[in-house]
């Protein structure tokens, strides 16, 4: 596996654009409808799969389409290459306010990141995005990332982006627990699960839902202040009072298992 190799700028602050350089013949890849601009030499084309595999065969696009049903992502992705002479720019912008990471996957574990589905933004092309099943039953039931997650895979950079401020933890050999929808990204060796949030006077009057997401294990973490779900139920006018027992049991009921 041998990803492009592209130059960025991460622009803004509150609502981020990373702005992407290319030399001819390089390509990136995105999820569809992310693109803010493009410099004239810039063509880009719609498939099916992310084409990391250059001989994968129908079925396996099909397969990989498939996938991405599942994880509520569009069945195609777009491909942005440079088919002019000398550099060109691509930008793409972060769907709702927050920040925008940059990861060079060469430098995690396995080359592998496992992300909340609708973390992923663009990375260079030779980079596989896929399903990831999250294996233990208790986090896909309750977690805020759900049973489904996404594995990006390859040498390259991926950008993925978040609500609010990210920040990046390095766990070693230690226990971290936070609420289950500020989940980004984490290294595959790490363990996930979903823990009780504690007794029930916690539960009811704590304003941190039922349950915390749990990582343990060496490996780093990436989470995010402000999830896009708890700033539409802040903003929406049916999403609660606005205080701080709005995620217990008293303050939102049906929102128990949501996040």
């Amino acid at each position: 596996m041998r990803s492009h190799e592209i130059d960025y700028k991460i622009l803004g602050e509150d609502i981020q654009v990373v702005e992407i350089e290319l030399d001819p013949n390089e390509t990136v890849i995105a999820e569809a409808g992310s693109m803010l601009f493009m410099e004239d030499g810039i063509s880009f084309e719609t498939k099916m799969g992310d084409g990391s595999q250059a001989n994968q065969s129908i079925l396996g696009k099909m397969f990989q389409a498939g996938s991405r049903l599942l994880m509520g992502e569009s069945l195609f992705m777009t491909h942005f290459t440079n088919r002019g002479v000398g550099k060109r720019k691509v930008a793409f912008a972060a769907p709702y306010p927050g920040t925008i990471k940059a990861v060079d996957l060469a430098s995690i574990n396995q080359n592998t990141l496992i992300v909340q589905k609708d973390a992923f933004l663009c990375a260079a092309m030779g980079t596989s995005i896929s399903i990831h099943f999250n294996k233990r039953f208790g986090a896909g039931l309750f977690g805020g990332e759900g049973f489904i997650l996404e594995r990006i895979q390859g040498d390259g950079l991926a950008f993925i982006h978040s609500g609010g401020v990210v920040i990046e933890k390095t766990l070693n050999n230690e226990v971290l627990r936070l609420d289950t929808g500020c989940l980004v990204a984490y290294e595959p060796q790490l363990n996930f699960d979903i823990q009780s949030a504690g007794g029930l006077r916690s539960i009811i009057f704590g304003g941190e839902g039922m349950f915390l997401a749990t990582l343990s294990g060496t490996g780093k973490v990436w989470i995010q202040s402000l999830p896009i779900s708890k700033l539409i139920q802040r903003l929406s006018p049916y999403g609660g009072n606005a205080s701080k027992e709005s995620g217990s049991v008293l303050g939102g009921l049906g929102n128990l298992f949501e996040h």
